[in-house]
This record gives structure tokens, sequence and C-alpha cells, in this order.
């Protein structure tokens, strides 16, 4: 990989440039694991539709998700992605386009994938979904550090991965994962743990629509600065081969995050003052279609993602059709720049931030 960096001095002043004019004061974060760039840009693929190996009901898929227009198909599925960030915000990753977003990292899988995204680099010693605590620093305890941001740091995740990658006996971060439970003495909170206990887990993991409840309620209660969502139904269900299920849990996380967004313009700290990032961990098979459920270092296109985002000091790009190459691990440095601080991973390889090419 061809790395892209900034002088030390240079990226210090950018970010000091951006830190005297930004507005963002709050971050949001949702990853959905595994989801493919192909469905993003161009809905719904008719030729995983039409296999019944993976789509077990294609009249009903081809009702909901099917029109012969790519753009109104990809709309279908993903209505307030391109409804909203699609006109207010910005979006990379068609690399049909010749927009390219891509890991940096040789394995392509959810650890190491997870992993870049929140040091800055492709760590060589995340080489698999094995739990193993990682020993390298990331921008959320870095941002955890900051004055003002001390304790507002909060991170939801549907995967067990999270206490291992954020190091939760050392790091001061909020982090609930899996089968946690959620230690505050609510209603709405005992609604959720009693819920969780009594599941039939659709995956090994818990339903994210329970990830997605616990941090929509946390976020009410305890308004965190930084709140960093990772889903995971999608990479469940794909690797299921159940394409019906990855389309309609598609669909259904997208309205997630339209009411998070909808509920954070709601509230006084966050409206108008909070960028919302959107992102995966990897990308999937499609050359060979039948690889669509897999990912790894021998699963060719499972190293290509995509990124959106929206907020007060975004350019209303809309899909930015600039042929051009970005990386995952530009994504730590791009969280932190987007608050008004300047994150670089121990490497000292500092990765260009998308913060300069999606913030004002």
């Amino acid at each position: 990989m061809k790395k892209l960096r900034l002088p030390i001095f240079l990226l210090l002043s950018i970010a000091n440039t951006f830190s005297q004019s930004r507005k963002t004061e709050n971050l949001i974060v949702v990853v959905l694991d595994g989801m493919r760039w192909q469905e993003i840009f161009g809905g719904a693929d008719s030729l995983i539709i039409n296999n019944p190996l993976f789509t077990k009901d294609k009249n009903r898929i081809q009702k909901q998700f099917w029109d012969n227009d790519p753009s109104k198909r990809r709309e279908m599925l993903f209505p307030f992605l391109w409804k909203t960030l699609g006109t207010n915000g910005q979006i990379y990753g068609n690399r049909n386009l010749k927009n390219e977003v891509n890991v940096s990292n040789p394995f392509q899988m959810t650890y190491p994938g997870f992993s870049e995204m929140l040091t800055g680099y492709a760590d060589p010693a995340i080489s698999s979904n094995r739990l193993i605590v990682s020993k390298s620093d990331n921008v959320l305890e870095f941002i955890n550090k900051q004055k003002n941001y001390e304790g507002k740091v909060a991170v939801f995740a549907t995967s067990d991965l999270f206490p291992y990658l954020l190091n939760r006996h050392n790091s001061k971060l909020y982090i609930n994962s899996d089968t946690d439970t959620l230690g505050f003495n609510s209603k709405e909170f005992n609604l959720l743990n009693e819920m969780q206990k009594l599941t039939s887990k659709p995956t090994t993991e818990r339903p994210d629509l329970l990830t997605y409840f616990a941090a929509k309620e946390y976020l009410k209660a305890y308004k965190p600065k930084v709140l960093y969502l990772a889903l995971g139904e999608t990479d469940a269900f794909a690797h299921q081969g159940n394409y019906d299920q990855y389309l309609e849990t598609a669909k259904a996380e997208d309205n997630m995050i339209a009411k998070l967004w909808k509920l954070a313009q709601s509230i006084p700290q966050y409206k108008n003052k909070t960028t919302l990032i959107l992102t995966c961990d990897h990308g999937r098979g499609d050359l060979i279609k039948e690889q669509w459920t897999a990912h790894g270092p021998k699963i060719q296109d499972s190293g290509q993602i995509w990124i959106a985002a929206i907020g007060p000091d975004t350019k209303a790009l809309g899909e930015v059709k600039t042929p051009e190459k970005l990386f995952q691990a530009q994504l730590a440095a791009s969280m932190a720049a987007v608050l008004g601080f300047t994150y670089l991973p121990k490497t000292h390889e500092a990765m260009k931030p998308v913060f300069s090419i999606f913030t004002k």
C-alpha cells in the first residue's frame, strides 16, 4: 500500500486552522459490519436475488428492494443514507466512479478492520478474529483523555471483541458489548436487561436491536460527547448466505440510524453541533458472486469499503464522484479532527485524515 503521510507540523497546522472555525462538539460513529459497498451504491443485487441458494422469498424481496434504476434501488434499501447524507453530507466508495475506499490491513476481517479504523494503522499483531487484548493506542481512548471529554466517550457493540480491542481493564471508556448488562437503575435499562436475558439469538451474538436501543437510551440519559455504535447482523446474515435477511437488516439499520440522528437533533447539546460518520469494517466477495457471503485475504473484493459523513462542518457534496483513493486507517485521525484534536498513532505514520476532504 502506498502510504499517505502528512508531515506532523502540517497536520497540526491544518487541525489548528480547522479547530478555530469548527462547529462540531459531538461525534456519533455507526459501523455496519461487513456491509458491502455494492449494495450501498447499487442497491439489491439481481444475481443474488435470483439465486435460490441465497434468496428464499424472491417475490417478497423484489417487491421491497428492486427497481431497474440503481439510484432508486439503493434509495429503497438505504432511504436515510441517500436522502439525508446523499443530499447534505458526503458518501465515498463508489468504485464504479473510481472513488475508492480500502482497508490497508491484509487480513480483511472484522477484528483487524475495527483495529485499523480506531488505531489509525494496520496492526500486524491483530491478524484474525481471535480475542486477544490489543496493545495499541486507539482514538477513542485518546479523545476520552482530552479536556471536556473525560468520561464522555461510550461504545455500544453487538460483537464481543470490543473489550479486547479497547482494553477494557485499562481504559476508562464505557463499553457495553454482546451480553453485557446495563448497570443503570431505570425502568428503560432494566427492561433492556430483561429483554436481553430472554431473547433467542438470531446469530451467535445479541440482536442488533438491543445494542441500538441500549445506545439510544444511554444517549438520552447520559449525553456522551462521543458515541460509537457497532452493529453486526449484516455480517452475520451474509455469512449464513441469507440475502433476504441481509437486505432487510440493512434497511432496518438505516432506519435505526435515521431515528438516532433525529433524536440527536432534538437535544440542544447535539443539535447542529454533531458530526455523524457511517462506515463498515471490511467488504465481501463480488467478482465471484457466490463469495458475497465471505471475506478475508483470499477473497477478492473484501478489502473494499465505504465511508459517509454529515455534520455542521461537512460540505454538502453528496455522492463523491472524484476519482481518488482513501483508506480505513484515515478514520482514526478523522474522528479526532472533527472535534478539533490531532491524533497520531505511535507508529508516527500519520495517515492523511479524511477530515481534510469532508470538512470545511
